[in-house]
């Protein structure tokens, strides 16, 4: 195929406003899939995708088209990209593999914050925009109030083509579009071979299927290549296309996107963004690649201590289709042995959570997720002038060796109607926001730029925006930088004794309120035992809140009908020193349900 006549662009849209339909309706049109195999929602091959309305794991497809304007056949190839913030790096890469955009936004919203945290990505990549207004055929859609959103927010001066992805109207005149605005690939067969990498997956039979774009020459069968990153090398044993299913081919040029196996059978050795090149060429890698690192951490453990076994086994495996967390091991007095894991976020973290629960049918208590804090410790044991990256609440030095801590800081753009201004803000300084800016987009929206903590971001934040909001305000961010601030750490003392699994870091400002909260709660899920239990929280060595379970009274003078009272005296004496012998030995025994109603993820 003629690079001319190639065309690679991607999808791109706010949570459920119908990319996966609209992706549907194009391999529909151009026969991609035989009919007896069409389902909704053919890329989204996860239950978890269809349930929640969005893309996890990308996908990609070839598609071949004849114009109806030229009568010429080309090559489309869709690109799509996983539909959260969480994977904004990989959204970057599989956009970096087109030249062009299909910017969808749902003609009954409007324009959301993702769509505009999108759309500038698209603009910094020198992509081509279409814009596409979806879901017209919805009686209160209006579709000329988005098309002129789209103009005063995305400062397109594009028309916008109408669709319904549903019904499959106006997807003709949309495919005519892409032949006819999107450019086609730059690349040369003449130079040396450069494919970027934009994905990649496990197969059990074959190792890591990698996904590539030529960006110049060409590959095939039995070349010699290597990773740029690790500079390590690999036989191409297999090439093809993807359509979605894997279609061998005899070689790969320049444009084209496809799939190459080589053997490897650990999917750590592939990085996203990459660049493969054949072996003992000198060439200049793709811009923009990023070693990633998690900026999320949460200890996962099993229920039943016997089902630890399984659940490493679970995790490694788990661990070969989604290499974007990581792990390592964890034992704690309370809760056992475990796996402390890295995510992406929040949402990534939740989706491997119930992964594991469904797929592996485990039963698992989620620590309360923590960010990757920098600290500047006075021991030289810690490091007397570096700083060290800790995500883990009891590896924390102590309170007076500390000099420094530095927190992550995120760039948050908050789309609103105008009327819930004044909650948002008001939300915003309560997680200890940052003003950047307040744009006004028209009379009846802004954009709201903060800087925010990310620790205050990953537990309730978006919840709450969309109470205040009413469930108007939509919500995109990207990291941004580290800030010293005034961190504490709360431990959570049960009768004198620490119980590692509650701990957590909190802002100084928020330890007192927090502290009780927690003991509080405790007080309530925890049972009376024959003794007294005291539940503390301590900072620094000092408690700061404090709440006691009573002891559990037995009536020991019950079997005495009358007669002389120090007889009473007596066995209320006895008792009195047993519970006090017994405060001395006994042991608290924390119910699962204390974990879970504590650390349960989104609780």
């Amino acid at each position: 195929m003629n690079i001319k006549n190639i065309r690679n662009f991607s999808i791109v849209a706010h949570i459920d406003h119908g990319k996966s339909t609209l992706a549907d309706r194009l391999m529909e049109i151009t026969n991609t899939i035989p009919e007896r195999q069409m389902k909704e929602q053919f890329l989204d091959g996860m239950e978890l995708e269809r349930e929640r309305g969005i893309t996890i794991k990308a996908k990609a497809v070839r598609m071949k088209y004849r114009s109806k304007a030229d009568g010429e056949e080309y090559i489309l190839n869709l690109i799509d990209t996983p539909g959260h913030v969480d994977f904004s790096y990989e959204v970057s890469r599989a956009l970096a593999a087109c030249e062009g955009v299909l910017l969808l936004v749902d003609g009954s919203q409007g324009v959301e914050a993702q769509t505009l945290a999108h759309a500038h990505l698209a603009h910094k990549l020198n992509l081509k925009v279409i814009p596409v207004i979806n879901k017209i055929d919805l009686e209160h859609a209006d579709a000329d109030a988005t098309e002129e959103q789209i103009w005063e927010i995305l400062k397109n001066p594009a028309l916008a083509t109408r669709v319904s992805a549903k019904s499959g109207s106006g997807a003709h005149e949309m495919l005519e579009r892409i032949v006819a605005d999107i450019p086609h690939p730059r690349g040369s067969l003449d130079k040396p071979l450069r494919a970027l990498i934009f994905d990649s997956y496990y197969d059990s039979y074959r190792g890591v299927i990698i996904f590539v774009k030529i960006i110049d020459g060409k590959i095939k069968a039995k070349m010699n290549v290597s990773l740029y990153s690790s500079k390590a090398d690999y036989k191409v044993e297999e090439v093809g296309y993807l359509t979605p299913t894997l279609v061998e081919a005899k070689g790969l040029e320049a444009g084209e996107v496809g799939y190459i196996v080589t053997g490897i059978k650990d999917i750590h050795e592939i990085k996203m963004g990459d660049t493969v090149f054949e072996k003992g060429k000198s060439i200049i890698p793709f811009e923009g690649y990023e070693n990633i690192q998690p900026v999320v951490f949460a200890g996962f453990f099993p229920i039943n201590s016997s089902d630890y076994t399984l659940l490493k086994t679970a995790i490694e495996k788990l661990n070969l289709t989604d290499s974007a967390f990581s792990y390592q091991g964890e034992s704690s007095k309370a809760l056992g042995f475990g796996f402390r894991l890295g995510f992406m976020g929040l949402l990534h973290m939740d989706i491997v959570r119930e992964r594991l629960e469904r797929e592996f049918n485990l039963s698992l208590i989620a620590t309360n997720p923590n960010v990757v804090y920098r600290v500047k410790s006075k021991n030289k044991r810690h490091g007397e002038s570096k700083y060290i990256e800790i995500s883990n609440p009891a590896e924390f030095p102590n309170y007076g060796d500390i000099d420094d801590i530095k927190e992550p800081y995120v760039k948050a753009s908050i789309l609103s109607p105008l009327k819930y201004m004044e909650g948002i803000l008001n939300l915003l300084k309560e997680k200890r926001g940052e003003h950047i800016k307040i744009e006004y987009l028209s009379s009846t929206k802004l954009v709201i730029e903060y800087l925010l903590p990310l620790s205050e971001i990953i537990i309730d934040f978006y919840d709450r925006l969309k109470s205040v909001s009413r469930g108007y305000a939509s919500f995109d961010y990207e990291p941004h930088s580290y800030k010293s601030s005034d961190m504490s750490r709360i431990e959570i003392l049960l009768h004198g004794e620490v119980v590692d699994a509650l701990s957590f870091i909190v802002h100084k400002s928020k330890a007192q309120i927090n502290s009780r909260q927690i003991c509080e709660k405790l007080k309530e899920v925890i049972g009376r035992q024959m003794f007294e239990i005291a539940v503390q929280a301590r900072v620094g060595g000092k408690i700061i809140a404090r709440e006691t379970i009573p002891a559990m009274r037995k009536d020991v003078i019950a079997k005495c009908y009358g007669g002389d009272i120090t007889r009473k005296r007596k066995l209320l004496q006895k008792q009195k020193e047993g519970k006090k012998r017994m405060k001395v030995l006994g042991n608290v025994e924390i119910p699962q349900e204390a974990f879970l109603s504590l650390l349960k993820i989104n609780q």
